[in-house]
C-alpha cells in the first residue's frame, strides 16, 4: 500500500533567516495525522540564509541525521565536536542522555540547503556521540548506497534506531530497486528532481509511505533525481 505526502501539504515556517518545510509535525506545526512514520519522527527540509543559524539549543533521546544538499552547514556542540557538513556528507548526532549544539549556514553569501532527520533510538538514556561521513555522487549514482544503520555496515554513519537510510543520484530514468522484509515497511523521500514509484510521479519535497513486502522499483523522471528510502518497522 502507497500513501503519498505531497510536499505543498508539509507544513511550513518562514523566520526569513529559516524557511522550513516539515513533513511530519514540529514545533509550532501540529498534525495529528502527521506525528511520524514508524520510528521516523521528523524531515525538515531547511534553507537557512547566508550567516544565519541555530543558535546552541538542546536535545536527548533523539537520533539526529543530518544531509547537506546545498551550501554548508557549521556544528559544534557540547561534546567539543566543531565541523562543517558539506554536500554528499551526513551527519549522525546521538542526543541521548542531552547534548547541546548549534548550526550555522557557514557561508555568509551562500544559502544552505539541508535535510534534518529525527529517529527515535531504541532505548532512551545512551551516552551522547556524534559521526560524520562522506559519500561522494559516484557511490550514489544509479544505486541505493547505505548511509545510516545500526550496525554501520558497508561504512555507514551507525545510528542507535531501527532503521536504515540509503541514498541515491538518479541520472535520467535510471531505477533502483528495493526490497523490505516481512514485518518491516518504507519511506520515500524526494530531494531533488522527480521519481515515478508504480503509477504514481513523486516530485521534489514529495514523500511516500509504503506498507507490504513487495519489491520497490523507482525509475527517475527528471534529469537529475535524489532521494532517501528509509527501511523502517512496520
Amino acid at each position: 500500500m502507497l500513501t503519498l505526502r505531497k510536499a505543498e501539504e508539509r507544513g511550513r515556517a518562514d523566520f526569513g533567516w529559516l524557511d522550513s518545510r516539515h513533513t511530519f509535525s514540529f514545533g509550532e506545526y501540529y498534525d495529528p495525522d502527521h506525528m511520524g512514520f514508524s520510528v521516523l519522527r521528523v524531515i525538515n527540509d531547511d534553507r537557512v540564509a547566508p550567516g544565519a543559524g541555530f543558535p546552541t539549543h538542546p536535545h536527548r533521546d533523539m537520533e539526529i541525521v543530518t544531509y547537506v544538499l546545498d551550501g554548508a552547514l557549521a556544528h559544534k556542540d557540547s561534546l567539543g565536536n566543531g565541523s562543517t557538513i558539506r554536500p554528499g556528507e551526513v551527519q549522525r548526532m546521538s542526543a541521548g542522555s542531552g547534548i547541546r549544539h548549534s548550526e550555522y549556514n557557514a557561508s555568509k553569501t551562500a544559502p544552505a540547503h539541508f535535510l534534518q532527520i529525527w529517529l527515535l533510538p531504541q532505548r532512551s538514556g545512551i551516552a551522547p556521540g556524534y559521526e560524520q561521513k562522506a559519500f561522494d555522487a559516484v557511490e550514489k549514482r544509479n544505486v541505493l548506497r547505505l548511509v545510516a544503520s545500526p550496525d554501520g555496515r558497508d561504512g555507514s554513519v551507525t545510528i542507535h534506531s531501527d532503521a536504515a537510510l540509503y541514498a541515491s543520484n538518479l541520472a535520467g530514468d535510471a531505477t533502483v530497486e528495493h526490497t523490505h522484509g516481512p514485518g518491516r515497511a518504507a519511506w520515500l523521500h524526494v530531494a531533488r528532481g522527480s521519481v515515478a514509484l508504480g503509477a504514481a510521479v513523486l516530485k521534489e519535497g514529495d514523500g511516500a509511505a509504503i506498507l507490504g513486502p513487495e519489491p520497490l522499483a523507482i525509475r527517475g523522471v527528471a534529469a537529475e533525481s535524489e532521494i532517501l528510502l528509509f527501511d523502517l518497522p512496520a
